[in-house]
């Protein structure tokens, strides 16, 4: 089975193309992101990517987590998958409409040099409402509310980015240990379907430092719907503009929330790695 590694600013994935036969049941796709995920026994990533063929789109996202759940919505991956099918020549077109759980995403792409691309994606309108989430709250919105985790408090804003996200503003983020806040708001009865947790340090008006606990995967460099739902929470508490810089692990995406559309724009990068072949049996041994 050929696959492809890619990656957004350090958030990677293992692309299978499967417009023409798809090689996977459900299950098995399960199968081989825990397997394949793993970096020690396997390729190493953050997840796993179909690309499919969609009757509403030019192409259909489906991901995986690295833990083998699935998601509905990447922004890095997305990005991501543009290039592929471009890069793959299974489109010659640069401006693309792909279709996800979290319904269609319009992107611009522009080829940098070798492998490199720089995708614009506009990832619909963030929403702040406690049943798009779904995060069980007594009000409507979850807006910088005291939740108890391991002892101590912690100030959420809860954002719906097609998935679920939890941003606590935070100093001093970069030295902050968050596997242990990370692992029990992911699973916090609050959100009935785990929530992708971001650490946010505000920099300045225009620039956030920002590290993520992704549901399913633990920390990854980057988190594309993360930065997106970070740079809203930051609008909505005041803290930040529409138009910001976040800084993750391994680079910087460009946000700007328009004030007319109520859309989320990102650009960031998308870069090849290296392309390969597993042999894959449905054999649970990882």
């Amino acid at each position: 089975m050929a696959f492809t590694k890619m990656h957004g600013i350090g958030n990677d994935y293992i692309y299978i193309d499967c417009t023409g036969k798809n090689p996977f049941g459900k299950q098995e796709v399960e199968v081989f992101a825990r397997r394949y995920c793993d970096r020690h026994c396997g390729i190493g990533s953050d997840g796993v990517i179909l690309i499919k063929k969609s009757r509403k789109a030019d192409f259909f996202m489906e991901m995986y987590n690295a833990d083998g759940s699935q998601g509905k919505m990447c922004g890095n991956g997305i990005r991501c998958l543009a290039a592929f099918v471009h890069a793959k020549k299974l489109t010659d077109k640069t401006e693309l409409d792909i279709d996800t759980l979290s319904g269609v995403k319009h992107i611009k792409l522009e080829k940098i040099k070798g492998h490199l691309y720089i995708a614009t994606v506009n990832m619909g309108q963030p929403s702040f409402r406690t049943e798009d989430i779904p995060v069980q709250w007594s009000d409507d919105i979850m807006l910088n509310e005291a939740v108890a985790v391991g002892g101590a408090l912690y100030n959420v804003t809860a954002v719906s980015m097609g998935n679920p996200h939890a941003v606590i503003f935070t100093r001093d983020v970069l030295t902050m240990d968050i596997e242990p806040i990370g692992k029990m708001m992911e699973k916090h009865r609050l959100f009935p379907e785990g929530v992708n947790v971001e650490f946010a340090e505000i920099l300045s008006r225009n620039r956030i430092r920002m590290r993520v606990w992704e549901r399913g995967s633990q920390e990854t460099m980057a988190c594309g719907t993360g930065a997106c739902a970070t740079a809203a929470a930051a609008v909505e508490n005041g803290l930040a503009d529409r138009n910001v810089t976040v800084e993750l692990n391994r680079g910087e995406l460009e946000i700007n929330w328009d004030r007319d559309s109520g859309d989320i724009i990102m650009v960031g990068p998308a870069e090849i790695v290296y392309e390969g072949v597993v042999h894959f049996q449905n054999k649970e041994t990882v």
